[in-house]
């Protein structure tokens, strides 16, 4: 009675060499995979470096919905806090790809389209430069849009607490 294996094995010892060699080429390379050990990159890597790439996009007022905006505005009143530069970006994120949503505010009178299309350069030029992960995709979510009056409501509302 034979068995019938769906593996065929190697006829010679250099058949099987082959195989194994194969084998080896099929394993993780890149930068961040090489054959003296691997290197991973924690989330909150990923999401501080698409944080602060955003935040350096003219047009940008902050990052965040109105509730992360207000947290962080407390948080900076602390002595010694240092500012969230990962608010407002969530990431999913592989070994070697990753993908970046954003949300903004965007300053009135900027062209939503523009800032957004240079928030995608900055983050995926940041990312990749600083991770070697491949970013697929980069979603931005305008929030909101700053008005020069927001900034003067904010002055005297301050200016009655003190």
């Amino acid at each position: 009675m034979t068995e019938n294996n769906n593996r065929a094995l190697p006829k010679t010892t250099e058949e099987a060499k082959a195989a194994e060699s194969a084998a080896v080429q099929e394993l993780p390379n890149g930068p961040l995979h090489t054959e003296f050990g691997s290197t991973t990159i924690a989330d909150t890597v990923v999401q501080k470096l698409a944080g602060i790439a955003t935040r350096e996009v003219p047009g940008v007022y902050a990052m965040g919905n109105a509730a992360r905006r207000a947290l962080n505005s407390l948080a900076e009143r602390i002595p010694g806090s240092q500012t969230n530069v990962s608010g407002g970006v969530t990431i999913e994120k592989g070994e070697r790809q990753t993908a970046i949503d954003v949300n903004v505010v965007v300053e009135y009178g900027a062209a939503i389209a523009e800032v957004a299309e240079e928030i995608r350069r900055s983050v995926i030029a940041a990312v990749e430069h600083g991770t070697s992960l491949e970013v697929l995709e980069v979603n931005v979510n305008v929030s909101d849009v700053h008005l020069p009056e927001d900034d003067e409501e904010t002055t005297e509302r301050t200016d009655r607490l003190a």
